[in-house]
C-alpha cells in the first residue's frame, strides 16, 4: 500500500464528519433575519405552495394579485407569531403535502375559482404554513427577526409571481405557469407517496 493512500482516507474521513449537524434551519451567520430569509428561500415545502399561490393570484387578474400579496405575508406574520408563542410541528407533513397538491392543481388547471376563495385561500396557507415556521423560530432561538425575514422573502416571492402571470400576454406564457403549477402538483404527489411508503 503506497503511503498517500492511508492519508487520503484519513483526509477523506475527516471531510466527511461534519462538526454540527442542522436538520432544517439553514443557519447563514448573517443574523437572524437573513437566516429567516434563506430558510423560506432554501425550503421547498413553503417556497413552492407559496409561489403557485402567486401564480393562481395572477391567473385571476391584477385585483386577486395585489390582494394576496397583502394577504399571505400578512396570515404568514399572523400564524408564525403563533407558532412563537405556542411551538409544535405535529401535522407539518400532511400540511405540506396537502398545500402542494391543492394549490399546484389550481393552478394546473387555471381554475376559475373567485377572487374571494383565492384571498381566503392565502390567508389560510399563509395562516398554517406561518404557524409552522414560527415554531421552526422558536426552536432555533432565531424568534421574530427570523420571522420577519421570512414574511419579506415571501413578500417579495409573491409580488414577483403574481406580477409575472398578470403581465404574461402570450398563449405559450400561459401555458408554461400551467405546467410548473402542474410540476408543484406533482412534487405533491411524490412527497404524498414518500410519507405513506414509510409508513
Amino acid at each position: 500500500m503506497s503511503p498517500t493512500r492511508p492519508r487520503a482516507l484519513v483526509a477523506g474521513l475527516v471531510l466527511a464528519a461534519p462538526a454540527v449537524a442542522r436538520a432544517h434551519l439553514v443557519n447563514s451567520g448573517l443574523g437572524p433575519f437573513y437566516d429567516g430569509v434563506s430558510h423560506f428561500a432554501l425550503t421547498p415545502e413553503d417556497l413552492l405552495p407559496a409561489l403557485a399561490l402567486a401564480f393562481l393570484a395572477g391567473q385571476r387578474g391584477v385585483a386577486t394579485g395585489r390582494a394576496v400579496i397583502f394577504t399571505l405575508p400578512g396570515a404568514w406574520l399572523l400564524g408564525g407569531l403563533a407558532g412563537l408563542a405556542w411551538p409544535t410541528a405535529a401535522l407539518a407533513p400532511l400540511l405540506h403535502t396537502v398545500s402542494l397538491l391543492a394549490v399546484g392543481g389550481l393552478v394546473a388547471a387555471e381554475a376559475r375559482v373567485r377572487p374571494a376563495l383565492v384571498v381566503g385561500l392565502s390567508a389560510g396557507l399563509g395562516c398554517a404554513h406561518g404557524y409552522l415556521n414560527g415554531s421552526v423560530m422558536a426552536q432555533a432561538r432565531l424568534g421574530a427577526l427570523g420571522l420577519a425575514g421570512i414574511v419579506a422573502a415571501l413578500f417579495v416571492l409573491a409580488a414577483l409571481g403574481a406580477a409575472l402571470v398578470v403581465a404574461t400576454r402570450v398563449a405559450w406564457g400561459r401555458i408554461a405557469v400551467r405546467v410548473a403549477g402542474s410540476w408543484i402538483a406533482a412534487i405533491g404527489l411524490l412527497s404524498l407517496g414518500w410519507s405513506l411508503g414509510r409508513r
